[in-house]
This record gives structure tokens, sequence and C-alpha cells, in this order.
């Protein structure tokens, strides 16, 4: 199937004859890409199929309020980004990235790291995901794995660029820090 515009999707959703059809294209067309964010922030597949699920209903509910000033897959996405944060809120836990996301190589692993297999280095960078905030984690994900402009990753926040930018430093700084240190001490 081709990917339809978001002309096209909005066409389809507006017109009661179609909306049902056009939801149903929506959702084809994008939940791979939103499954991909809302796993990485709450890495368990039963409560992210549940956020995607929640998000999915939100978007129905509020198609009449979308006003064009944003792409559709960038609203749809700030809907999801704040399910997973309400989500992670709700239950009060840290997330972490799944393994199966992450690449091998990562800069910043200490000295001797040659020896590591890419299941014990995605295994490290894992942990250290896993200790960022949730937002901090989000804007990595965003910007790292999504590899979204600022300006688009600031439409979908609403937070300034330089925010962003501040946010997704400091990420990376904590990640090397993490990976460069003795992951034993209890006080990391």
């Amino acid at each position: 199937m081709n990917a339809l515009s978001d002309e096209e999707l909005l066409r389809l959703l507006r017109n009661e004859a179609t909306r049902h059809r056009g939801f149903e294209l929506l959702v084809r067309q994008y939940r791979s890409r939103l499954q991909h964010f809302v796993f990485r922030m709450v890495n368990d597949p039963d409560a992210a199929e549940d956020v995607l699920q929640d998000s999915f209903v939100k978007i129905w509910q509020h198609l009449p309020d979308f006003r064009g000033t944003s792409a559709l897959f960038s609203w749809m996405y700030r809907i999801v980004h704040n399910q997973c944060l309400d989500h992670l809120r709700r239950t009060n836990r840290r997330a972490h990235v799944g393994t199966e996301h992450l690449p091998g190589n990562v800069a910043g692993l200490p000295d001797g790291s040659a020896h590591l297999s890419p299941e014990q280095i995605t295994s490290m960078l894992q942990s250290a995901l896993m200790r960022l905030p949730d937002k901090q984690r989000a804007v990595f994900t965003m910007r790292y794995f999504d590899e979204m402009s600022y300006a688009e990753m600031s439409r979908i926040t609403g937070t300034s660029i330089g925010a962003l930018k501040s946010s997704y430093h400091i990420a990376v700084k904590k990640i090397e820090q993490w990976l460069q240190t003795d992951r034993t001490d209890p006080t990391f």
C-alpha cells in the first residue's frame, strides 16, 4: 500500500462516509513508527500496546480538533509522546529501551571494551538509558533513534529548540559517564 498524503487522509477523515476507513488507513500507515517509539519509552510489550491503543483512541477523539498547523504525524506523535509520559508517571517507574532496537557500536565505552560482545554493549547502553529521566529519554529517542530534527521535536513536545538541544546533550553526557564508570557503584 502506498502512503497517503496528509491531505488525502484528512479528506477521508473529515467525510462522515469515509471517516472509519480513513482512520483504518491512518493506523496502518503510522502504527509501526509510533509503536517503535512507545516501546522504546516503556519497554514492556503489553504496556506499550496499551499505551498505543490509548493513543489511537485519543487521536480518534481529537481528530476534529486537528487544525493542520503541523504535519499530521507530528500531531499524532505529540499525543503518543504525552501518553507515554502519562503512563510512566502513573506506573511511577523508569522504563528502558529494548535491546533489539539498540546499536552495537557505542561511543564512550571504557578502555578494554573491545572484547565485549555486541549483546554486552547493547545491555550496557540499555542500562544507561533506563537511568535517564523520562523526558530526556524521550528526547534522546526522538533524536537518536527516530532521527528527528530539533524543529520537529519542538513542535511535538512544545519545548524550545535550545532546551531540546541541551536535554539531548545532557542525556548523551549521562550515558557516556555511566558507560565509563563502575556500574557496581550503587550511588551512580
